[in-house]
């Protein structure tokens, strides 16, 4: 209960930043990698991580897209 408290808390606190900054990914990274880290009780551990691989992948994902959209406007 304590594991399933700690990983709701972290998750606040990540939709409290993740409100003021561009946060593309974050959320539904924290909560796959908070899932897959309690599994090994690291949950708040797997969050964080979780948290930053989205937003990464979510980044390439936008650049990507930019990149095709100005190849279709040439």
């Amino acid at each position: 209960m304590r594991k399933l408290s700690c990983l709701v808390i972290t998750l606040g606190l990540l939709l409290s930043v993740a409100s003021q900054a561009d946060a593309a990914g974050c959320l539904k990274g924290a909560v796959v990698g908070g899932a897959a880290g309690h599994i090994k009780n690291h949950g708040v551990a797997g969050a964080a991580a979780g948290c930053a691989v989205g937003h990464h992948m979510a980044h390439k994902k936008e650049k990507k897209e930019a990149e095709k959209n100005q190849q279709q406007a040439q």
